[in-house]
Parts: structure tokens; sequence; C-alpha cells
């Protein structure tokens, strides 16, 4: 008897040690690093081919339109470049770029009208 609680003591010992909560597989993060300009040129590509941003006239259920229109994104970037981002980081830079960065957009905008 006295070995399984030496058992059991050492195992929630352990537990003790490793202090990082598990986190579901819906919630996972993703390390936030600097993206390729080929990456952005790639995620610009997909949202103004498929309207995300919905200027090209009124929608049914737009968020769940956009949110499929980003998995696209996801899927595309893993795919082609192998790197993991988020839906959530796609869209801050997606904004980013739209509202903050202006001459990285114009450059990227260049880019895909001349490889039309």
């Amino acid at each position: 008897m006295a070995e399984t609680e030496q058992v059991h003591d050492n195992s929630s010992n352990e537990e003790e040690e490793s202090l990082e909560p598990e986190t579901s597989r819906s919630h996972r993060r993703f390390k936030a690093s600097n993206m390729a300009f080929v990456e952005m040129v790639e995620m610009v590509d997909i949202l103004k081919r498929t309207d995300y941003d919905g200027k090209h006239g009124p929608y049914l259920n737009p968020n769940v339109r956009k949110a499929k229109i980003m998995t696209k994104v996801v899927k595309s970037l893993q795919k082609n470049f192998g790197v993991r981002r988020s839906k959530d980081q796609l869209r801050k830079w997606w904004s980013d770029l739209k509202l903050r960065e202006h001459d990285q957009y114009r450059r990227i905008r260049r880019v895909l009208q001349k490889s039309k």
C-alpha cells in the first residue's frame, strides 16, 4: 500500500512542475512571425479575387462568407509556403495593409497586375 502511495505522490509532483495549461485544438495559438512578401501577395490575390470586402454586391451572411474565404487563405498559405497562420492574424494583417501600409499595399497590387 505504501508503494502505491509513493507512486501517486510522485505523479502529483510531476503535474505541479508542468504549469503550462493545455490548450484545446480549436484554441491553438500560432507564433506570430513576420509575413514574407510573397505570402502577402498570395493573401491579397485571394482576398481580392473573392471580393472579401464585399464591394461587388450584397451578400447573405457576410460573416460566414468571410470566414470561408479566410479558411481558403489559411489553407493556401500552408500548402504553398508551409506556414501556419491563424485567421485572426490574417485578418489583422489585411486590415493593417489597407489602413496603415499604403506603400506596401500598392507594391502588392502592382505585382498582381503584372502577373496577369
